[in-house]
């Protein structure tokens, strides 16, 4: 390029002048390229993950395990249908439950802001399931399908002696009910899955070619036959095995009931509770270990819950120091949260600090979108701070003079914590 504008402007280029080019043309072709930069790793898609910040959890187990008592107190409310009997529970229930989070309550003091509201996670009380509901016993199909429907199960698991609540199997044994719900959720699975594939094999009808449509097919039945293999020789839930992006996506389509994250809640007598000891606690977290690791266990008396639900607050602290227990509530609450692979980020102002719900990975443009459908439609930016930044500076101003408070456009992935102005046009 430069020989030709030096012949274009002075109508002759010197011989000195092209040997001089030259040699710097071959100095440029045997210098070495800078090194490529790596390839960012590959973002994991959840598995059961739908593309909603409107998830859910829901209370499972089988029948006078406490799901509903349960229920009532998380929702502070009766709607669960309490009562001594199988499927006193037909239809599911739901609540929004707050979560506890100081954050909330520090940004409305530092704000003054009128209002205060915390983040949701929303919640289903589901008939008690019973042996063979996978095919059809008791309320079998349509406690399936409201398992179906929610994104995360609270397996409530019984591991109190009460003569005067009975046993639908006659005698408790928690270890035998968590394989009752195990074994039914993944037969029901592999009944679906078996159709889905045999579906899939009746309409692939490939032609030898390496076409792209072919190709995708083949790896669906792949996946869907690996899927069945899971479930039905190896015995596993679907959400124990470590899938590929292309399978999570695959395996996502299906609505698996043992894709869905599952918590332990294990309903102790008060008694056992307060003084942290249970004869099936080691059993329970044996099975759990064996069957399922990884997943969480929680302990909890509804039976005391339901007694402090019914307190003051300051009844409440007053008696918690005397038995030298707390509430498991909150724990719970959260630990579906986070299940749920959900995060939230704040807005403060004198009007209103609230919090927002919003899936983890989540960019700015959709985490806005969460307010209001305009704030996605019009994104701007977001002027960003972290909540940590905004505790240690105390103010707005002092985050501003440190440095740390910053503008981020389309492509910033909103953290948990994140304190949040948008604008938009």
């Amino acid at each position: 390029m430069s020989f030709l504008l030096v012949n274009t402007f002075k109508g002759e280029c010197s011989s000195f002048f092209l040997r001089t080019f030259t040699t710097s043309a071959a100095a440029n072709v045997k210098k070495k390229m800078p090194p490529k930069k790596a390839a960012a790793p590959e973002k994991k898609v959840i598995l059961g993950a739908k593309n909603t910040n409107n998830l859910s959890m829901g209370f499972v187990g089988l029948p006078n395990v406490g799901k509903s008592t349960m229920f009532n107190v998380v929702s502070k409310c009766d709607l669960g249908k309490v009562a001594n009997f199988p499927y006193a529970t037909i239809d599911p229930e739901e609540a929004r439950v707050a979560l506890p989070d100081w954050r909330v309550d520090w940004l409305a003091e530092t704000y003054k802001s009128k209002s205060k509201i915390p983040a949701f996670l929303t919640c289903f009380d589901i008939a008690g399931l019973t042996k063979g509901a996978s095919t059809g016993a008791g309320l079998g199909n349509a406690f399936l399908s409201h398992v179906r429907a929610v994104d995360g199960i609270f397996q409530i698991v019984r591991a109190f002696d009460d003569a005067e609540v009975t046993h639908v199997e006659g005698d408790v044994d928690p270890c035998r009910d968590m394989e009752i719900i195990s074994t039914e959720l993944r037969l029901k699975d592999a009944e679906w899955v078996e159709k889905h594939l045999n579906t899939l094999k009746k309409t692939f009808r490939g032609t030898g070619t390496l076409n792209l449509a072919d190709k995708a097919k083949k790896e669906e039945i792949v996946c869907v036959e690996k899927v069945f293999k899971t479930l039905t020789e190896d015995n596993k839930d679907v959400r124990k095995v470590d899938w590929s992006n292309k399978e999570v996506d695959i395996v996502n389509g299906l609505q698996l009931l043992t894709a869905k994250p599952v918590i332990y809640l294990v309903n102790l007598s008060e008694r056992d509770y307060i003084r942290k000891k249970n004869k099936w606690l080691p059993k329970i977290k044996e099975w759990v270990d064996t069957n399922n690791p990884g997943d969480l266990i929680i302990p909890f008396s509804v039976a005391l819950e339901e007694r402090l639900e019914r307190m003051t607050e300051e009844e409440q602290k007053a008696e918690t120091e005397k038995i030298g227990a707390t509430s498991a509530l909150g724990k719970i609450i959260t630990a579906g949260y986070q299940a749920l692979h959900l995060i939230r980020y704040f807005t403060a102002g004198p009007d209103e600090t609230r919090a927002w719900t919003i899936r983890k990975g989540t960019l700015a443009p959709q985490a806005a979108g969460v307010i209001h459908s305009d704030f996605e439609k019009g994104f701007i930016c977001g002027e960003v701070m972290a909540f940590n930044d905004l505790h240690e500076f105390g103010s707005e101003n002092e985050v501003k003079a440190n440095g740390k408070y910053q503008q981020k456009g389309k492509t910033y992935e909103v953290q948990d914590g994140d304190v949040i102005f948008w604008k938009f046009n």
